[in-house]
């Protein structure tokens, strides 16, 4: 089992029981789920991952003191605490009092206001722009048991999808990269003698793809460390995940390596513009990826938002 399979199993055997048996009274305000930060949220850990912060447990949600005050809150803490300590052959790890901040029992407020910075998930236009693509994940990965309220689950969906105009501007701002480092620098380093930073333009291009190939697909580029295995995930991706992991491998210094490089660069290029004609996203014809960047930049509807620098929204 994964992690979310062994946190909805131990809700199940004894979260649900705890809540239904203690706390009849607050059930309908309360939410529970597996979300956050963590390769679990994503479905993404193994044997490894184990090695620290991973335990059976799960999250109660709770809506503002003005519905469950202090001390309703600190029952919950205590009855979660005392939880059974061990579930599918792991051990929980030790909880203080007040709970944790991964498991146990979390203000909806709080929550969101540490993933996005906004407690009620109503993000100005500077954070949409500004927001990096993973912590925009970590806010909507995972999976909500149960929601009564829809307190929790109201805020989540007015996350999952970003507007328009800033996924237009993150994609614009990612071709843009895409076209410099790849299209134009990579060549210009290996002519300078400087296959290092021949390789580090691959680098650049192949992580804005990857954000592009998310965005596109109207979701969110996870954590670094777990992109190419969410990439894989995705339909159809297989075959251009290969191509993305080429690039990255190989030594810039051989001829003959650098040469396939740049073919499978210009390959990758010819995917996106195809998706983007596909998406109807573009209006340029021509292979140039930064033409077709200025073409997506100026669909954006806000004018505001199409006259910023065209690298405004690209996040790290």
């Amino acid at each position: 089992m994964n992690g979310l399979e062994i946190a909805k199993g131990y809700y199940e055997a004894f979260g649900r029981p705890m809540l239904e048996n203690e706390f009849a009274d607050l059930l309908p305000y309360l939410a529970a789920g597996l979300v956050g930060n963590g390769s679990e949220r994503f479905g993404f850990d193994d044997e490894i991952s184990r090695d620290h912060d991973f335990e059976p447990g799960f999250c109660i949600f709770l809506p503002g003191e003005d519905v469950i005050d202090r001390r309703q809150a600190f029952r919950l803490e205590r009855a979660y605490a005392k939880l059974p300590k061990e579930y599918a052959g792991l051990k929980r790890q030790p909880l203080s009092p007040v709970g944790g901040s991964r498991n146990g029992v979390i203000r909806t407020a709080d929550f969101y206001l540490k993933a996005v910075g906004a407690a009620d998930g109503k993000l100005t236009a500077r954070q949409w722009l500004t927001l990096p693509d993973y912590a925009l994940a970590e806010a909507v990965n995972g999976e909500v048991f149960f929601d009564n309220l829809g307190a929790f689950s109201g805020i989540r969906e007015k996350l999952i999808c970003m507007p328009e105009d800033i996924r237009l501007k993150r994609v614009a701002g990612n071709l843009l990269i895409m076209a410099q480092a790849g299209q134009y620098n990579f060549v210009r380093c290996l002519k300078h003698g400087e296959p290092e930073a021949a390789q580090l333009a691959c680098v650049q291009f192949v992580n804005a793809a990857i954000r592009n190939v998310f965005l596109l697909r109207n979701r969110y580029a996870p954590y670094y460390k777990w992109c190419f295995r969410a990439l894989r995930q995705l339909y159809g991706m297989e075959r251009f995940a290969d191509k993305l992991g080429f690039l990255l491998f190989g030594d810039c210094r051989d001829d003959a390596a650098a040469e396939r490089k740049y073919a499978v660069i210009e390959e990758i290029a010819a995917d996106m513009i195809d998706e983007l004609q596909d998406q109807q996203l573009t209006e340029a014809v021509c292979g140039d990826l930064e033409k077709h960047a200025y073409s997506v930049n100026d669909r954006i509807a806000d004018g505001d938002v199409r006259n910023l620098n065209i690298l405004a929204a690209v996040n790290e």
